[in-house]
């Protein structure tokens, strides 16, 4: 009884960032209530999927720690600027390659985490929270093109919400202060009733279950810019997720080797090409969970793969899903405010660590997130150019992410006199300390 409650405690840790992503994606791409639905009850079962494969550890996959996966925020963006230009055919089609892409380097990505340090990882999580902000906006006034766009109720609603959130974020601790947004919405939820703009048609219209089906909302397309886009995307989310393995191979007291990392990287590009394959999502380690885990102390698997089935057996219940999307637009945009600001907050702390090191990594950071975001918001600006060009520049996170990469390289990786003062001013003053 204990492990199903501990378990249960770590569902509803992460059950808000888990169904955030499909009600925003979906409503961005202009799914109906029986997809988004759909896609609610999918990504709730790949969560559950994911997380079973990061926790159990074979010769192949499985870090073999107590995590908990779900779709990573910094794939927002970039599967709504897709669907937007592509269609939703080519966000799965990108999903599933990337993901066999990680599978494949997984062996090497270890060699390959130097070309993401801080600076670089830090200012492609910046640009994708900030690129998100304007998606959280329109949301509030009630979602974009809608008939009530910037009404009193829709106002009212999302920073009612907002302000819920933040109120139960300064004075409460522990697991409540976790789950802030989930109860922020819960409550803008119910206010939505009692303000007539909540609708339960989707609750009386879904089935009480339902089987999964392979390519259901569509069958994908295989574009390259998308796949470089969601690529970059996952390799991100591997270095996000190496940190968090460190963390918990800590409080676990494991000692993590370079197969453990191998198989670590290799479940998460599994669950994509799984998450695609059934119309859901990415996966990755949701750190929420991790500060769970410290807090409460437990670290049995046992307890996280009781989360991982109550996350499958959800998966197989629409009824529970449409509740998510009964919630009110205006009160997901409140939300969103709060979830997409403390993406740019967590890219903002990357990089503070590294800022203070040179002014060479305050360049890469300025042109970097500059061009990355200068992008998006004019994303015509290298319409002249070549199309075989454009693969780098027609996207802000791929621009964004490019620049940054190449700027490291140039200011942090190649040789020069510069940095070889530095190594050995650095060298000298540790021998000094040493001698001491």
């Amino acid at each position: 009884m204990k492990s199903t409650l501990l378990g249960f405690q770590h569902l509803l840790a992460m059950y808000a960032g888990a169904v955030l992503v499909p009600l925003i994606v979906g409503g961005a791409i202009g799914l109906d209530a029986k997809q988004l639905t759909y896609l609610v009850s999918i990504d709730i079962l790949m969560c559950g999927v994911a997380t079973f494969l990061q926790i159990m550890t074979n010769r192949f996959v499985g870090i073999g720690l107590p995590v908990v996966l779900g779709c990573t925020f910094t794939a927002v963006g970039p599967m709504i600027s897709i669907g937007d230009k592509y269609g939703i055919s080519s966000i799965y089609g990108a999903i599933i390659a990337s993901g066999l892409i990680i599978v494949i380097i997984s062996k090497f990505f270890g060699s390959l985490v130097r070309f993401f340090p801080p600076v670089v990882t830090g200012s492609v999580v910046t640009i994708i929270g900030l690129t998100l902000i304007p998606v959280a906006l329109n949301n509030m006034g009630g979602g974009m093109d809608a008939p009530d766009f910037g009404s009193w109720q829709n106002i009212a609603l999302s920073f009612g919400t907002l302000l819920m959130i933040v109120l139960i974020y300064r004075f409460t601790k522990g697991f409540l202060r976790s789950i802030s947004i989930l109860l922020g919405m819960v409550a803008g939820t119910i206010a939505g009733i009692f303000m007539n703009v909540v609708d339960f048609a989707p609750v009386k219209d879904a089935d009480l279950f339902h089987m999964v089906q392979p390519f259901y909302l569509a069958t994908p397309t295989f574009d390259l810019l998308p796949i470089i886009t969601m690529t970059l995307v996952a390799m991100v989310s591997l270095v996000e997720s190496t940190g968090v393995y460190f963390a918990l191979g800590d409080i676990c007291e494991k000692d993590l080797k370079q197969k453990d990392l191998e198989k670590g990287y290799r479940a998460e590009g599994l669950a994509s090409v799984i998450g695609g394959i059934f119309s859901a999502f990415p996966y990755t380690t949701f750190s929420q969970n991790v500060g769970l885990i410290q807090m409460s102390g437990v670290k049995s698997r046992r307890v996280i793969a009781i989360t991982a089935g109550m996350l499958i057996l959800l998966g197989f219940m629409p009824k529970i899903a449409a509740l998510a999307i009964i919630i009110p637009t205006s009160v997901l945009g409140g939300a969103m405010v709060a979830m997409f600001g403390m993406v740019v907050v967590q890219g903002i702390k990357m990089l503070s660590k590294v800022v203070a090191d040179s002014q060479d990594n305050a360049m890469i950071i300025a042109c970097s997130v500059g061009l990355g975001l200068g992008v998006s918001v004019v994303p015509k600006l290298f319409a002249g150019l070549p199309e075989s060009f454009q693969i780098l520049t027609s996207n802000g996170i791929v621009a964004g992410s490019s620049v940054a990469i190449v700027l490291n390289i140039i200011f942090n990786m190649l040789p020069s006199k510069k940095r070889k003062e530095r190594e050995q001013k650095e060298a000298a003053v540790l021998l000094a300390k040493q001698e001491a």
